[in-house]
Protein backbone atom coordinates (compact mmCIF):
# COMPACT_ATOMS: atom_id res chain seq x y z
CA UNK A 1 0.00 0.00 0.00
CA UNK A 2 1.71 3.35 -1.27
CA UNK A 3 0.21 6.98 0.73
CA UNK A 4 2.24 9.50 -0.85
CA UNK A 5 5.88 8.76 -0.78
CA UNK A 6 5.38 6.80 2.12
CA UNK A 7 4.63 2.42 1.19
CA UNK A 8 3.96 -0.49 3.48
CA UNK A 9 4.78 -4.20 2.06
CA UNK A 10 1.91 -6.55 2.59
CA UNK A 11 3.85 -8.53 5.37
CA UNK A 12 4.13 -5.30 7.89
CA UNK A 13 0.40 -3.97 6.88
CA UNK A 14 -0.46 -8.12 7.92
CA UNK A 15 1.73 -8.11 10.85
CA UNK A 16 0.04 -4.67 12.24
CA UNK A 17 -3.54 -5.63 11.48
CA UNK A 18 -2.93 -8.55 13.28
CA UNK A 19 -1.63 -7.00 16.41
CA UNK A 20 -4.53 -4.43 16.34
CA UNK A 21 -6.96 -7.20 16.33
CA UNK A 22 -4.88 -8.32 19.65
CA UNK A 23 -5.60 -4.77 21.03
CA UNK A 24 -9.25 -4.53 19.98
CA UNK A 25 -9.94 -7.76 21.51
CA UNK A 26 -8.18 -6.68 25.06
CA UNK A 27 -10.51 -3.57 24.93
CA UNK A 28 -13.45 -5.58 24.65
CA UNK A 29 -14.05 -5.61 20.75
CA UNK A 30 -15.66 -9.45 19.93
CA UNK A 31 -18.06 -10.76 17.64
CA UNK A 32 -20.99 -8.37 16.53
CA UNK A 33 -19.24 -5.17 17.93
CA UNK A 34 -19.30 -1.95 16.18
CA UNK A 35 -15.68 -0.21 16.06
CA UNK A 36 -16.08 3.90 14.99
CA UNK A 37 -13.52 4.72 12.15
CA UNK A 38 -13.07 8.78 11.87
CA UNK A 39 -10.19 8.95 9.14
CA UNK A 40 -8.32 10.27 6.43
CA UNK A 41 -6.87 8.60 3.61
CA UNK A 42 -4.05 6.67 5.56
CA UNK A 43 -2.90 3.06 6.47
CA UNK A 44 -4.25 2.89 9.54
CA UNK A 45 -7.86 2.24 7.46
CA UNK A 46 -6.89 -0.90 6.09
CA UNK A 47 -5.55 -2.27 9.07
CA UNK A 48 -8.53 -1.25 10.74
CA UNK A 49 -10.94 -2.92 8.23
CA UNK A 50 -8.72 -6.50 8.29
CA UNK A 51 -8.47 -6.01 12.17
CA UNK A 52 -12.69 -5.75 12.46
CA UNK A 53 -12.72 -8.46 10.38
CA UNK A 54 -10.65 -11.06 12.10
CA UNK A 55 -12.44 -10.42 15.26
CA UNK A 56 -15.83 -10.88 13.27
CA UNK A 57 -16.98 -7.01 14.21
CA UNK A 58 -18.39 -3.80 12.10
CA UNK A 59 -16.45 -1.29 11.11
CA UNK A 60 -17.78 1.77 10.77
CA UNK A 61 -16.64 4.49 8.58
CA UNK A 62 -17.56 8.01 9.45
CA UNK A 63 -17.54 10.77 7.29
CA UNK A 64 -15.34 13.36 8.76
CA UNK A 65 -16.36 16.21 6.85
CA UNK A 66 -19.92 15.96 8.75
CA UNK A 67 -20.70 18.62 11.26
CA UNK A 68 -19.63 17.88 14.63
CA UNK A 69 -23.23 17.09 16.06
CA UNK A 70 -24.06 14.62 13.26
CA UNK A 71 -21.06 12.92 14.09
CA UNK A 72 -21.71 13.06 17.68
CA UNK A 73 -25.43 11.50 16.84
CA UNK A 74 -23.63 8.46 15.23
CA UNK A 75 -21.34 7.55 17.80
CA UNK A 76 -24.28 7.77 20.22
CA UNK A 77 -26.36 5.54 18.07
CA UNK A 78 -23.98 3.02 16.59
CA UNK A 79 -22.99 2.77 20.41
CA UNK A 80 -19.23 1.26 19.25
CA UNK A 81 -16.43 -0.42 21.96
CA UNK A 82 -13.75 1.56 20.29
CA UNK A 83 -13.04 4.85 18.38
CA UNK A 84 -10.11 4.97 16.07
CA UNK A 85 -9.18 8.57 14.46
CA UNK A 86 -6.97 10.55 13.21
CA UNK A 87 -5.62 13.07 16.56
CA UNK A 88 -6.59 16.50 14.82
CA UNK A 89 -10.16 14.93 13.88
CA UNK A 90 -10.78 13.84 17.19
CA UNK A 91 -9.86 16.91 18.62
CA UNK A 92 -12.43 18.52 16.15
CA UNK A 93 -15.42 16.61 17.69
CA UNK A 94 -13.60 16.35 21.16
CA UNK A 95 -16.97 17.24 22.81
CA UNK A 96 -19.03 14.76 20.83
CA UNK A 97 -17.58 12.03 21.94
CA UNK A 98 -19.88 9.80 24.63
CA UNK A 99 -18.56 9.38 28.25
CA UNK A 100 -16.67 6.20 28.74
CA UNK A 101 -16.22 5.08 25.04
CA UNK A 102 -12.24 4.46 24.74
CA UNK A 103 -10.84 6.04 21.78
CA UNK A 104 -7.10 5.73 20.01
CA UNK A 105 -5.58 8.93 18.30
CA UNK A 106 -3.30 8.33 15.03
CA UNK A 107 -0.97 10.52 14.38
CA UNK A 108 -0.18 11.52 17.98
CA UNK A 109 -2.23 11.26 20.99
CA UNK A 110 -3.80 14.26 22.47
CA UNK A 111 -2.19 14.62 26.44
CA UNK A 112 -4.21 16.27 28.95
CA UNK A 113 -7.31 15.12 30.62
CA UNK A 114 -8.49 13.05 27.20
CA UNK A 115 -6.24 9.82 28.39
CA UNK A 116 -6.25 9.35 24.47
CA UNK A 117 -4.22 5.60 23.35
CA UNK A 118 -1.46 6.19 21.14
CA UNK A 119 -2.40 4.21 17.91
CA UNK A 120 1.12 3.26 17.09
CA UNK A 121 2.25 2.20 20.45
CA UNK A 122 -0.83 0.39 20.91
CA UNK A 123 0.20 -1.72 17.87
CA UNK A 124 3.29 -2.53 19.13
CA UNK A 125 2.24 -3.29 22.85
CA UNK A 126 0.27 -6.60 21.54
CA UNK A 127 1.30 -9.79 20.20
CA UNK A 128 -0.43 -11.10 16.47
CA UNK A 129 -3.70 -12.16 17.22
CA UNK A 130 -3.95 -16.14 17.76
CA UNK A 131 -8.13 -16.60 17.60
CA UNK A 132 -9.54 -17.44 14.33
CA UNK A 133 -12.76 -15.99 13.96
CA UNK A 134 -14.87 -16.49 10.84
CA UNK A 135 -13.26 -13.97 9.51
CA UNK A 136 -16.99 -12.37 8.41
CA UNK A 137 -16.97 -9.07 9.95
CA UNK A 138 -18.40 -6.58 7.72
CA UNK A 139 -19.66 -2.60 7.93
CA UNK A 140 -22.33 -0.87 9.27
CA UNK A 141 -22.44 2.56 6.90
CA UNK A 142 -24.26 5.76 8.26
CA UNK A 143 -25.67 7.77 5.66
CA UNK A 144 -27.91 10.71 5.79
CA UNK A 145 -31.37 10.23 6.17
CA UNK A 146 -34.99 11.62 5.02
CA UNK A 147 -35.61 12.44 8.61
CA UNK A 148 -32.37 14.39 9.21
CA UNK A 149 -30.56 11.54 11.00
CA UNK A 150 -28.13 9.29 9.50
CA UNK A 151 -29.29 6.12 9.11
CA UNK A 152 -27.35 2.93 9.40
CA UNK A 153 -27.12 -0.03 6.90
CA UNK A 154 -26.09 -3.06 8.43
CA UNK A 155 -24.92 -6.35 7.28
CA UNK A 156 -26.35 -9.16 8.91
CA UNK A 157 -24.14 -12.00 9.82
CA UNK A 158 -22.83 -14.06 6.57
CA UNK A 159 -21.90 -17.64 6.04
CA UNK A 160 -18.67 -18.58 4.94
CA UNK A 161 -20.44 -18.96 1.30
CA UNK A 162 -22.27 -15.62 1.31
CA UNK A 163 -18.74 -14.23 2.61
CA UNK A 164 -17.23 -16.12 -0.85
CA UNK A 165 -19.75 -14.82 -3.23
CA UNK A 166 -19.48 -11.05 -2.07
CA UNK A 167 -15.45 -11.43 -2.83
CA UNK A 168 -16.18 -13.11 -6.17
CA UNK A 169 -18.85 -10.46 -6.88
CA UNK A 170 -15.82 -7.91 -6.11
CA UNK A 171 -13.67 -9.41 -8.38
CA UNK A 172 -15.67 -8.86 -11.19
CA UNK A 173 -16.64 -5.72 -10.42
CA UNK A 174 -12.69 -4.33 -10.39
CA UNK A 175 -11.25 -6.95 -12.35
CA UNK A 176 -9.39 -8.06 -9.54
CA UNK A 177 -6.03 -10.37 -10.03
CA UNK A 178 -2.77 -10.90 -8.29
CA UNK A 179 -0.21 -8.06 -9.64
CA UNK A 180 -3.25 -5.66 -10.02
CA UNK A 181 -1.74 -2.00 -9.42
CA UNK A 182 -4.96 0.33 -8.29
CA UNK A 183 -5.33 3.85 -7.66
CA UNK A 184 -7.61 4.72 -4.96
CA UNK A 185 -9.02 8.32 -5.39
CA UNK A 186 -11.86 9.24 -3.11
CA UNK A 187 -12.23 8.93 0.59
CA UNK A 188 -12.16 5.41 1.97
CA UNK A 189 -15.25 6.33 4.56
CA UNK A 190 -17.20 5.89 0.86
CA UNK A 191 -17.63 2.45 0.41
CA UNK A 192 -17.01 2.58 -3.34
CA UNK A 193 -13.19 3.50 -2.46
CA UNK A 194 -12.96 1.07 0.36
CA UNK A 195 -14.71 -1.89 -2.31
CA UNK A 196 -11.43 -1.25 -4.33
CA UNK A 197 -8.86 -1.54 -1.86
CA UNK A 198 -10.23 -4.06 -0.11
CA UNK A 199 -10.74 -6.37 -3.08
CA UNK A 200 -7.15 -5.14 -4.94
CA UNK A 201 -5.48 -5.86 -1.23
CA UNK A 202 -7.21 -9.16 -0.66
CA UNK A 203 -6.04 -10.75 -4.14
CA UNK A 204 -2.59 -10.12 -3.92
CA UNK A 205 -2.40 -5.94 -5.63
CA UNK A 206 -0.65 -2.86 -4.88
CA UNK A 207 -3.12 0.22 -3.60
CA UNK A 208 -1.88 3.56 -4.25
CA UNK A 209 -3.69 5.95 -2.32
CA UNK A 210 -4.32 9.27 -2.95
CA UNK A 211 -4.51 11.68 0.27
CA UNK A 212 -6.81 13.84 -1.17
CA UNK A 213 -7.84 14.17 -5.23
CA UNK A 214 -5.43 16.57 -7.23
CA UNK A 215 -6.28 16.19 -11.20
CA UNK A 216 -2.96 16.44 -12.44
CA UNK A 217 -1.30 14.33 -9.87
CA UNK A 218 -4.00 11.59 -10.33
CA UNK A 219 -2.13 11.22 -13.58
CA UNK A 220 1.17 11.49 -12.27
CA UNK A 221 0.55 8.73 -10.02
CA UNK A 222 -0.87 6.64 -12.84
CA UNK A 223 2.29 7.16 -15.06
CA UNK A 224 4.97 6.63 -12.08
CA UNK A 225 3.35 3.49 -10.63
CA UNK A 226 1.65 1.91 -13.92
CA UNK A 227 -1.69 2.11 -12.37
CA UNK A 228 -3.82 -0.98 -14.14
CA UNK A 229 -7.13 -0.41 -12.42
CA UNK A 230 -8.92 2.39 -10.86
CA UNK A 231 -12.21 3.39 -9.91
CA UNK A 232 -13.86 7.38 -9.89
CA UNK A 233 -16.88 9.26 -10.09
CA UNK A 234 -17.86 10.92 -12.57
CA UNK A 235 -17.36 14.32 -11.15
CA UNK A 236 -13.15 13.69 -10.99
CA UNK A 237 -13.73 12.66 -14.29
CA UNK A 238 -14.88 16.97 -15.29
CA UNK A 239 -11.67 18.15 -13.32
CA UNK A 240 -9.54 15.41 -14.93
CA UNK A 241 -11.01 16.98 -18.24
CA UNK A 242 -10.12 20.29 -17.29
CA UNK A 243 -6.63 19.82 -17.64
CA UNK A 244 -4.70 21.95 -19.97
CA UNK A 245 -3.69 19.69 -23.29
CA UNK A 246 -0.19 20.36 -22.35
CA UNK A 247 -0.79 18.67 -19.33
CA UNK A 248 -2.64 15.80 -20.31
CA UNK A 249 -0.14 14.61 -22.92
CA UNK A 250 2.28 15.13 -20.43
CA UNK A 251 1.53 11.75 -18.57
CA UNK A 252 2.19 8.13 -19.85
CA UNK A 253 -1.67 6.40 -18.87
CA UNK A 254 -1.01 3.07 -21.12
CA UNK A 255 -1.13 1.04 -18.09
CA UNK A 256 -4.55 1.74 -17.72
CA UNK A 257 -7.32 -1.61 -18.11
CA UNK A 258 -10.13 -0.85 -16.26
CA UNK A 259 -11.90 2.21 -14.26
CA UNK A 260 -14.95 1.60 -12.38
CA UNK A 261 -16.95 4.35 -12.33
CA UNK A 262 -20.05 4.76 -10.66
CA UNK A 263 -22.04 6.82 -7.49
CA UNK A 264 -23.32 9.75 -9.79
CA UNK A 265 -25.13 9.38 -12.91
CA UNK A 266 -22.49 10.49 -15.65
CA UNK A 267 -23.26 12.85 -18.61
CA UNK A 268 -22.79 11.30 -22.13
CA UNK A 269 -20.40 13.88 -23.72
CA UNK A 270 -18.15 13.84 -20.17
CA UNK A 271 -18.01 9.90 -20.56
CA UNK A 272 -17.39 9.90 -24.16
CA UNK A 273 -14.22 12.61 -23.91
CA UNK A 274 -12.78 10.68 -21.46
CA UNK A 275 -13.13 7.14 -23.73
CA UNK A 276 -11.47 9.53 -26.49
CA UNK A 277 -9.05 10.32 -23.91
CA UNK A 278 -8.30 7.25 -21.83
CA UNK A 279 -9.05 4.90 -24.58
CA UNK A 280 -11.54 2.08 -23.78
CA UNK A 281 -11.23 1.14 -20.34
CA UNK A 282 -14.37 2.75 -18.65
CA UNK A 283 -16.72 -0.02 -17.00
CA UNK A 284 -20.18 1.85 -15.04
CA UNK A 285 -21.64 0.10 -12.34
CA UNK A 286 -24.90 0.62 -10.14
CA UNK A 287 -25.87 -0.32 -6.94
CA UNK A 288 -26.18 1.16 -3.42
CA UNK A 289 -24.86 1.03 -0.11
CA UNK A 290 -27.93 -1.50 0.45
CA UNK A 291 -27.67 -3.85 -2.44
CA UNK A 292 -23.92 -3.87 -2.85
CA UNK A 293 -23.01 -3.10 -6.89
CA UNK A 294 -25.42 -5.03 -8.91
CA UNK A 295 -24.74 -4.04 -12.43
CA UNK A 296 -22.33 -3.44 -14.82
CA UNK A 297 -21.32 -2.37 -18.09
CA UNK A 298 -18.31 -2.89 -20.79
CA UNK A 299 -16.79 0.51 -22.80
CA UNK A 300 -18.30 -1.53 -26.00
CA UNK A 301 -21.55 -1.94 -24.53
CA UNK A 302 -22.14 1.10 -23.37
CA UNK A 303 -21.22 2.75 -26.93
CA UNK A 304 -24.02 0.36 -28.33
CA UNK A 305 -26.84 1.26 -25.45
CA UNK A 306 -25.45 5.01 -24.24
CA UNK A 307 -27.35 6.10 -20.96
CA UNK A 308 -27.67 2.27 -19.70
CA UNK A 309 -25.79 1.17 -16.43
CA UNK A 310 -25.26 -2.28 -17.51
CA UNK A 311 -26.71 -5.70 -16.87
CA UNK A 312 -26.61 -7.55 -13.85
CA UNK A 313 -23.49 -9.52 -12.95
CA UNK A 314 -22.96 -13.18 -11.51
CA UNK A 315 -26.37 -14.15 -9.30
CA UNK A 316 -27.77 -10.48 -9.67
CA UNK A 317 -31.27 -9.72 -10.73
CA UNK A 318 -33.00 -6.35 -11.64
CA UNK A 319 -36.69 -5.63 -12.25
CA UNK A 320 -38.97 -3.02 -12.76
CA UNK A 321 -42.39 -2.77 -10.61
CA UNK A 322 -44.89 -0.72 -11.74
CA UNK A 323 -47.98 1.18 -10.24
CA UNK A 324 -50.00 -1.77 -10.14
CA UNK A 325 -47.33 -3.19 -8.34
CA UNK A 326 -46.87 -5.89 -10.53
CA UNK A 327 -43.47 -6.93 -12.33
CA UNK A 328 -43.43 -4.88 -15.37
CA UNK A 329 -41.96 -6.33 -19.14
CA UNK A 330 -39.17 -4.54 -21.32
CA UNK A 331 -39.81 -0.75 -21.89
CA UNK A 332 -42.47 -0.06 -19.19
CA UNK A 333 -41.28 2.27 -16.71
CA UNK A 334 -41.42 1.98 -13.12
CA UNK A 335 -39.42 1.16 -9.58
CA UNK A 336 -35.97 -0.25 -9.89
CA UNK A 337 -35.46 -3.30 -7.77
CA UNK A 338 -32.62 -5.46 -7.25
CA UNK A 339 -30.51 -7.41 -5.64
CA UNK A 340 -27.24 -9.65 -6.16
CA UNK A 341 -28.32 -13.20 -4.46
CA UNK A 342 -26.18 -14.76 -2.34
CA UNK A 343 -24.50 -12.47 -0.80
CA UNK A 344 -24.96 -10.97 2.66
CA UNK A 345 -28.43 -9.46 3.54
CA UNK A 346 -28.84 -5.96 5.45
CA UNK A 347 -30.99 -4.52 8.07
CA UNK A 348 -31.15 -0.70 9.21
CA UNK A 349 -29.73 -0.19 12.40
CA UNK A 350 -32.73 0.33 14.92
CA UNK A 351 -35.39 0.38 12.23
CA UNK A 352 -36.11 -2.76 11.07
CA UNK A 353 -39.88 -1.48 9.58
CA UNK A 354 -38.04 0.58 7.08
CA UNK A 355 -35.68 -2.78 5.87
CA UNK A 356 -38.99 -4.31 4.86
CA UNK A 357 -40.40 -0.91 3.38
CA UNK A 358 -38.30 -1.29 0.32
CA UNK A 359 -38.52 -5.18 -0.43
CA UNK A 360 -40.81 -6.65 -2.38
CA UNK A 361 -40.80 -10.85 -3.36
CA UNK A 362 -36.94 -10.19 -2.18
CA UNK A 363 -35.64 -7.59 -4.27
CA UNK A 364 -34.83 -4.01 -2.69
CA UNK A 365 -35.62 -0.51 -4.17
CA UNK A 366 -33.26 2.24 -3.46
CA UNK A 367 -35.36 4.88 -5.17
CA UNK A 368 -34.67 5.11 -8.92
CA UNK A 369 -36.43 4.92 -11.85
CA UNK A 370 -36.26 3.28 -14.42
CA UNK A 371 -36.56 0.37 -17.34
CA UNK A 372 -35.12 -2.38 -19.03
CA UNK A 373 -34.69 -3.11 -22.47
CA UNK A 374 -35.27 -6.41 -24.25
CA UNK A 375 -31.85 -7.96 -23.61
CA UNK A 376 -32.26 -6.91 -20.09
CA UNK A 377 -29.73 -3.38 -20.26
CA UNK A 378 -30.95 -1.31 -17.34
CA UNK A 379 -31.78 2.29 -17.96
CA UNK A 380 -32.54 5.23 -15.38
CA UNK A 381 -34.80 8.34 -15.63
CA UNK A 382 -35.53 9.51 -12.31
CA UNK A 383 -36.03 8.76 -8.63
CA UNK A 384 -38.75 8.59 -6.79
CA UNK A 385 -36.93 10.04 -3.87
CA UNK A 386 -35.97 13.84 -3.60
CA UNK A 387 -32.43 12.64 -2.91
CA UNK A 388 -29.62 14.67 -4.93
CA UNK A 389 -26.51 12.62 -6.26
CA UNK A 390 -23.95 15.22 -5.77
CA UNK A 391 -20.19 14.56 -6.72
CA UNK A 392 -21.06 10.95 -6.03
CA UNK A 393 -22.18 11.72 -2.33
CA UNK A 394 -25.82 11.16 -1.12
CA UNK A 395 -27.96 14.36 0.00
CA UNK A 396 -31.13 14.88 1.42
CA UNK A 397 -32.97 17.72 1.20
CA UNK A 398 -35.42 17.19 4.35
CA UNK A 399 -32.26 17.86 6.27
CA UNK A 400 -31.07 20.90 4.69
CA UNK A 401 -34.30 22.28 4.89
CA UNK A 402 -34.96 21.39 8.43
CA UNK A 403 -31.44 23.29 9.07
CA UNK A 404 -32.43 26.11 7.06
CA UNK A 405 -36.12 26.44 9.80
CA UNK A 406 -33.84 27.12 12.40
CA UNK A 407 -33.16 30.67 10.60
CA UNK A 408 -35.59 33.18 12.19
CA UNK A 409 -36.15 34.95 9.23
CA UNK A 410 -37.12 32.09 7.25
CA UNK A 411 -40.75 31.11 7.37
CA UNK A 412 -40.55 28.57 4.90
CA UNK A 413 -38.02 26.69 2.40
CA UNK A 414 -37.59 24.18 -0.69
CA UNK A 415 -34.36 22.40 -1.44
CA UNK A 416 -33.92 20.71 -4.43
CA UNK A 417 -31.15 19.30 -6.88
CA UNK A 418 -30.22 21.19 -10.22
CA UNK A 419 -27.87 19.74 -13.16
CA UNK A 420 -24.41 20.73 -12.48
CA UNK A 421 -21.66 20.86 -15.01
CA UNK A 422 -18.90 19.42 -12.14
CA UNK A 423 -21.11 17.88 -9.80
CA UNK A 424 -23.77 16.21 -11.82
CA UNK A 425 -25.76 17.84 -9.25
CA UNK A 426 -26.08 20.99 -6.91
CA UNK A 427 -28.55 22.01 -4.71
CA UNK A 428 -30.55 24.81 -4.88
CA UNK A 429 -32.64 26.46 -2.33
CA UNK A 430 -35.75 28.91 -2.47
CA UNK A 431 -36.71 30.89 1.14
CA UNK A 432 -39.61 32.19 2.01
CA UNK A 433 -38.58 35.40 3.63
CA UNK A 434 -39.94 38.96 3.69
CA UNK A 435 -36.44 40.51 4.38
CA UNK A 436 -33.22 40.72 2.79
CA UNK A 437 -31.37 37.37 3.49
CA UNK A 438 -27.68 37.68 1.70
CA UNK A 439 -26.72 34.22 0.11
CA UNK A 440 -23.22 34.35 2.01
CA UNK A 441 -24.73 34.90 5.58
CA UNK A 442 -27.34 32.34 4.81
CA UNK A 443 -24.30 29.51 3.14
CA UNK A 444 -22.69 30.74 6.83
CA UNK A 445 -25.58 29.55 8.80
CA UNK A 446 -25.95 26.18 7.27
CA UNK A 447 -22.25 25.53 8.24
CA UNK A 448 -22.35 25.76 11.90
CA UNK A 449 -25.30 23.11 11.48
CA UNK A 450 -24.56 20.48 8.66
CA UNK A 451 -21.68 19.98 6.54
CA UNK A 452 -20.12 21.51 3.99
CA UNK A 453 -20.90 19.98 1.08
CA UNK A 454 -24.76 19.80 2.69
CA UNK A 455 -24.87 23.54 1.64
CA UNK A 456 -26.74 25.12 -1.28
CA UNK A 457 -24.82 26.12 -3.99
CA UNK A 458 -27.33 28.37 -5.47
CA UNK A 459 -29.75 30.42 -3.07
CA UNK A 460 -32.83 32.69 -4.10
CA UNK A 461 -35.21 34.59 -1.45
CA UNK A 462 -38.97 35.24 -2.33
CA UNK A 463 -41.97 36.37 -0.30
CA UNK A 464 -43.91 33.72 -1.16
CA UNK A 465 -43.51 29.85 -2.65
CA UNK A 466 -46.10 28.41 -5.12
CA UNK A 467 -48.25 25.78 -3.15
CA UNK A 468 -50.70 23.31 -4.06
CA UNK A 469 -54.22 23.78 -2.00
CA UNK A 470 -53.39 21.53 0.31
CA UNK A 471 -50.76 23.55 1.04
CA UNK A 472 -47.61 21.47 -0.17
CA UNK A 473 -44.56 23.31 -1.70
CA UNK A 474 -44.35 23.02 -5.87
CA UNK A 475 -40.48 21.93 -5.74
CA UNK A 476 -41.43 21.35 -9.80
CA UNK A 477 -42.25 24.58 -10.58
CA UNK A 478 -39.31 26.28 -8.15
CA UNK A 479 -37.10 23.99 -10.37
CA UNK A 480 -38.50 24.40 -13.82
CA UNK A 481 -38.10 28.85 -12.80
CA UNK A 482 -34.51 28.66 -11.25
CA UNK A 483 -33.78 26.29 -15.12
CA UNK A 484 -35.28 28.88 -17.11
CA UNK A 485 -33.64 31.74 -15.20
CA UNK A 486 -30.47 30.30 -15.17
CA UNK A 487 -30.03 27.52 -17.48
CA UNK A 488 -26.88 25.25 -16.99
CA UNK A 489 -25.29 23.79 -20.09
CA UNK A 490 -25.62 20.62 -21.15
CA UNK A 491 -22.17 20.90 -23.35
CA UNK A 492 -19.22 22.11 -21.93
CA UNK A 493 -16.06 19.85 -23.35
CA UNK A 494 -15.67 19.43 -26.82
CA UNK A 495 -12.66 17.00 -28.11
CA UNK A 496 -11.41 14.86 -30.98
CA UNK A 497 -13.07 12.18 -31.66
CA UNK A 498 -10.94 9.21 -31.53
CA UNK A 499 -10.71 5.44 -30.56
CA UNK A 500 -14.14 5.12 -32.73
CA UNK A 501 -16.10 7.26 -29.88
CA UNK A 502 -18.09 9.41 -31.36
Amino acid sequence: MIVGDRVRERAELLDRAARLASAMAAAGVGPGDAVALLMRNDFPVLEANLAVRRLDAYGVPINWHWHEAEIGYVLRDAAPRLLIGHADLLDRISAEIPEGLRVVAVDGAVQGERHWQDYDSWIAAHEPYAGHGNGLGSSMVYTSGTTGKPKAVKRLPATSEESAQRARVLAVIHDTAPGNVALVTGPLYHLFSQAILMATFGAGGTVVVMERFDPEECLRLIARHGVTHSALVPTLFVRLLRLPDAVKARHDLSTLRHVVHSGAPCPAEVKRAMLNWWGPVLHETYGSTETGVVTKISPDEWLARPGSVGKPVLTGEVRILNEDRAWAGPGAIGDVYLRIHGTPDFTFHGDPAKRAAVEHDGLITCGDIGWLDADGYLFLCDRRVDMVISGGVNIYPAEVEAALLEHPMIADCAVFGVPDPEYGEALAAYLQSDDDLPAETVKAFLRERIAGYKVPRHIRVTPALPREETGKIMKRRLREAFLADAPVPTTWYVGPPALGVH
